[in-house]
């Protein structure tokens, strides 16, 4: 039977690339949408067939009295469209506006029928509802579609097959979509620089990944540190008592295995035809995809509507809650000025030009908008990388050794004597994570965000560089890079690189990390062992932000072999780290100066 709605502000639960096991946090829009022009009549659980004979479950919210066709807003969730307010809030405040919105669960959840396995079939699924979206009596045949995380990401994946009534998308949070393209192997959010998002994974297979319909594990009295501490890697959903998932499969295939063919995730040769609203945030998992992406979307698209309309826009949040900072914006333990937009006005005009035909100057916006951290105000560019960066190096140096706040470890703009600083990286006490772009685990503890880490810095696993206190500003925009000379005494360890700024204080706030698995330093298509004792060149990315660091403060960089347990632990065997139970400790070093003069690449942009 029908059901009818008045919309009311919604609230949101926040999801995840991967998506959050915690119970759902309760969160307003600060800028409230704009009011709701119509009823809204509610149709549950139309079942719809998929080119196999499948079908799949939606629910249709049609406004009262706004035509008898009208353009559709299709969401696609594998976290039960009846609940989730991720996906209800939308969906009432879009049919309140006068589009056909149907929500749809994905293969294998809740009331769809099949198997359910990770974005296996959402390209097809989602290309055979567009289409049937498009015939229904009471659509005009444009189809728009939206959602964050997971609900974008398939987006990307019915993106590239061009559907013709795929008109345009609003994809937030959303580059987990990203495969072999730009050499990431995302696949998903699962790796970064050849490591497992640990955590992520963990806790998002306990629950959202169940193959079993019906209610979510209630993952609240797992012992988390403990069970991720604990090996072999493969292992952890069963000593856990997960449902069936596919944990086993993602963590036992590596980045670029042709397993991740089947999920078509975005390669570098794929073609486009869909103008694209990009949103993310600095501290969600991959900001560096999703800058990829645009450019990846214009640069591919086969037409000219399709290059010339991608647009973005980059908060300075975590993972899917941009539309939901408040005033003052805190991320983590930082406040960061004032980063609300009014999000919602800003989506229903990008939908009514693109599906109504209303002439309301969206795309007159900049193609690039992203809040600057430290100076805490939005900026625009007409494109990224920004035109004016520079990528300014800062050469690591010491004389007596890095290792912790007792070294002597600097970041300097001359290139410094030869030297090399050296740390023993033990896979038994590994370098713990705290905040940054940890999402989705299921633990309370895990929060994401910017967190003074000074209390961490007497570890003698890391290393430390820092600039002297800067006399006057210092702003990036872009992509940060360590440029390392390491070595080590075994086939294969990690090299993980934190970017800080010290306050007056001396609180030592985290801006952007990364990590490289040395294995993949030529490619995640080409693992190479190490040789004892060998000087290498690596670059780990620790992703684009964009941050001014204030007159009197620092810059820091850290440099270890673990960030645990958002990445798993390189065992320094050479082997399996995922089947492997047994650990041996690495001797690895950095070398300063001379012919191997490791740096830190800041891109550096004018701050006015």
């Amino acid at each position: 039977m029908p059901r009818f709605l008045r919309w009311v502000p919604f609230v949101a639960a926040v999801v995840g690339p991967i998506t959050s096991n915690l119970p759902a946090q309760q969160l307003e829009p600060p800028i409230p949408p704009p009011a709701a022009r119509y009823q809204v009549e509610v149709t549950k659980n139309v079942m719809v067939s998929m080119r196999d004979g499948v079908r799949l479950a939606a629910d249709l919210y049609r406004p009262e009295g706004a035509g008898n066709k009208l353009p559709v807003i299709l969401i696609r969730t594998p976290y039960n469209k009846d609940s989730i307010d991720y996906v209800t809030g939308p969906a009432k405040f879009f049919a309140g506006q006068g589009y056909v919105v149907v929500t749809q669960d994905v293969r294998g959840k809740y009331h769809s029928e099949g198997e359910f396995a990770v974005q296996m079939a959402d390209a097809q699924d989602g290309y055979d509802t567009i289409g049937w979206a498009a015939t229904q009596p009471w659509s005009t045949g444009k189809i728009g579609t939206y959602g964050c995380s997971y609900m974008g990401e398939v987006q990307f994946l019915a993106s590239k097959l061009r559907h013709p009534n795929h008109i345009t998308m609003i994809a937030q949070s959303a580059s987990g979509a990203t495969g072999s393209a730009g050499g990431f192997y995302t696949n998903w959010g699962t790796y970064e620089g050849g490591t497992l998002t640990l955590s992520a994974l963990f806790g998002w297979f306990g629950g959202a990944g169940s193959k079993v319909k019906g209610p979510r594990m209630d993952v609240s009295k797992i012992d988390f540190p403990t069970l991720l501490m604990s090996l072999p890697v493969v292992e952890l959903a069963k000593k856990a008592g997960y449902a069936p998932s596919d944990f086993e499969d993602f963590v036992t295939h590596p980045p670029a295995d042709p397993y991740w063919d089947q999920m078509h995730y975005l390669r570098d040769d794929d073609r486009f035809n869909t103008p694209a609203l990009h949103v993310n945030s600095w501290l969600d998992v991959t900001p560096d995809q999703t800058l990829y992406d645009v450019n990846l979307m214009r640069k591919n698209g086969v037409t000219a509507r399709a290059r010339d309309n991608q647009f973005v826009i980059m908060s300075p949040t975590t993972h899917c809650r941009s539309e939901y900072v408040g005033s003052p914006t805190k991320v983590g333990d930082r406040e960061f000025g004032d980063a609300r937009l009014p999000y919602f006005k800003i989506y229903l005009d990008w939908f009514d030009y693109w599906l109504k035909g209303v002439q309301n100057g969206v795309t007159q916006r900049p193609k690039v908008q992203y809040y600057l951290m430290g100076t805490n105000r939005w900026r625009s560019a007409p494109s990224w990388p920004i035109p004016g960066m520079r990528e300014v190096p800062y050469y690591l140096a010491s004389t007596r050794g890095a290792v912790s706040r007792d070294g002597d470890g600097s970041l300097r703009k001359d290139l410094p004597p030869t030297s090399k600083s050296t740390f023993v990286y033990d896979p038994a006490n590994p370098a713990p994570s705290r905040g940054g772009t940890v999402c989705c685990t299921g633990n309370p503890k895990d929060e994401p965000g910017v967190f003074d880490q000074s209390d961490l810095e007497a570890r003698p696993d890391l290393l430390i560089y820092s600039t002297p206190p800067l006399t006057s500003g210092l702003t990036i925009a872009g992509t940060v890079r360590a440029v390392l000379y390491v070595s080590s005494d075994k086939k294969d360890t990690d090299f993980t690189a934190k970017l800080l700024d010290v306050d007056p204080n001396g609180r030592s706030w985290n801006i952007a990390s990364g990590v490289l698995r040395a294995r993949y330093r030529e490619g995640m298509t080409k693992p190479v062992w190490l040789e004892k004792d060998h000087v290498y060149r690596i670059k780990v990315s620790l992703k684009a932000t964009a941050y001014s660091f204030l007159p009197g403060h620092r810059v820091r960089l850290w440099v270890s072999s673990s960030d645990f347990p958002l990445h798993d632990r390189n065992l320094n065997t050479g082997g399996d780290n995922i089947t492997e139970t047994t650990w041996v400790k690495a001797t690895n070093s950095v070398h300063q100066g001379g012919k191997f003069a490791s740096f830190l690449s800041l891109p550096v942009v004018a701050d006015h």
